[in-house]
């Protein structure tokens, strides 16, 4: 079975938000990596979401070479206990993964206490400065927040995943470290602020990402997403942005390695 190298060929495509450990890929694992490797992926980052898919996530490394993020995601609130703050801990300090997260604030389902997501989101992202990692954030209608307590926090540096935020938000958010997730939206005609911004934002802002098996894509809408989908991506952005496709792989490649702190 294929497996990723530590550090990606350079120009490589990067998938740096993608649950390959998600139930709805497994019976096809094998044949999405293949499809990924073939479509030009060099490097995926896999999120864990809560206590309980630790280890999944760090099977992908073990048996697949992936990148990988340990973190208590907002969603899942009422599933997380204190108890769990304290294995992701354990987590970081005795695995090193690449990133905390997938973690952050999700004002979009209101069943969800934002001040209890709030106070969740501060010990992880005091973790995240202890351990000196970056971080993979999930900011749905959230952003403003988000930003708060990156900046109390000191947190320098990560990945805002699947951006919708404005323009002014966008620069604050580049201005503190992050950079940007754009993937499976931009394929959607209708997605106009996020063309927008995709074709707007300093490029040096920007990372790939597929959030695979969702964020489904125009063309794929009958089907789960997966990582070979990011060369359609990036095919995407480079017309989007009226750039070589090569030089636009180039930056990206740049810009995924420098938001996780990987020397390249």
């Amino acid at each position: 079975m294929h497996r990723f190298p530590a550090l990606p060929a350079p120009g490589a495509l990067i998938d740096t938000h993608c649950h390959l450990d998600a139930p709805e890929l497994a019976p096809m694992l094998s044949a999405v990596l293949e499809r990924a490797r073939a479509a030009g992926v060099g490097q995926i980052l896999v999120p864990a979401v809560r206590a309980d898919t630790f280890d999944a996530a760090a099977a992908m490394r073990r048996d697949h070479g992936c990148w990988i993020g340990f973190g208590l995601h907002p969603i899942y609130l009422e599933r997380h206990l204190d108890e769990h703050l304290e294995q992701l801990e354990r987590a970081l300090r005795e695995q090193r993964p690449e990133a905390v997260g997938e973690i952050g604030l999700d004002f979009y389902l209101p069943e969800l206490d934002p001040a209890r997501q709030e106070a969740l989101f501060v010990e992880q992202l005091k973790l995240a400065r202890k351990y000196a990692l970056p971080v993979v954030l999930h900011v749905r209608r959230s952003v403003d927040r988000v930003l708060k307590h990156l900046r109390e926090q000191r947190v320098e540096r990560g990945i805002a995943h699947a951006f919708n935020g404005s323009p002014q938000q966008a620069d604050a958010m580049l201005r503190q470290g992050m950079k940007l997730g754009f993937g499976g939206a931009m394929t959607y005609s209708g997605s106009q602020r996020i063309r927008r911004l995709a074709a707007t934002l300093p490029l040096s802002g920007l990372v790939l990402e597929t959030d695979a098996p969702d964020i489904r894509p125009e063309f794929a809408q009958d089907r789960p997403n997966e990582p070979a989908h990011l060369a359609a991506f990036s095919a995407q952005l480079a017309e989007l942005r009226g750039l070589p496709e090569t030089a636009l792989r180039q930056a990206l490649y740049r810009n995924s390695l420098e938001a996780l702190g990987i020397a390249g």
